[in-house]
């Protein structure tokens, strides 16, 4: 069995207004159903959806248990331009960018509630060889020497 990955994160803020500006703000987001003013849904473009929802009271005293999540990016200049981004908005990097053993590349910042996000490439996977713009206009077939039978 498998799936098709994880569209959906709900995250339980202290102010789910101030944390929709800043999802819009810095990432870009735009809202996709708010149905109050204590929970607010967004979209990067249709394909995921985040929820805001306010904590409920002593929720924060019991601690973060997510570790953080992260959102994809097409290409290693991507990430290094979602780094200037997030810096030119006075926020604090976690984690500085890296290029990762398997070609990804990635660093991590803070939401106002100190939710770790990361901002990261896949790895190399399809467009190790060409464009993403590219995929599936040709046929590339690996080396022989690649090929174990």
């Amino acid at each position: 069995m498998r799936t098709l990955g994880i569209r959906h994160l709900a995250l339980n803020v202290s102010d789910p207004q101030r944390s929709k500006a800043f999802y819009q703000e810095v990432i870009g987001m735009t809202v996709e159903w708010e149905p109050d003013p204590d929970n607010v849904y967004l979209t990067s473009g249709g394909l995921d959806n985040l929820a805001l929802h306010r904590a409920p009271a002593g929720a924060a005293a019991a601690g973060q248990v997510l570790d953080h999540f992260g959102i994809v990016v097409p290409a290693p200049k991507d990430v290094d331009e979602w780094h200037a981004r997030v810096v030119s908005k006075g926020i604090a990097i976690a984690k500085e960018l890296k290029t990762h053993r398997d070609g990804a590349r990635s660093f991590y910042f803070r939401d106002p509630d100190g939710i770790i996000i990361e901002l990261a490439t896949e790895g190399p996977g399809f467009a190790v060889d060409e464009p993403v713009e590219e995929l599936g206009s040709r046929m590339i077939l690996p080396d022989a020497s690649e090929i174990r039978g």
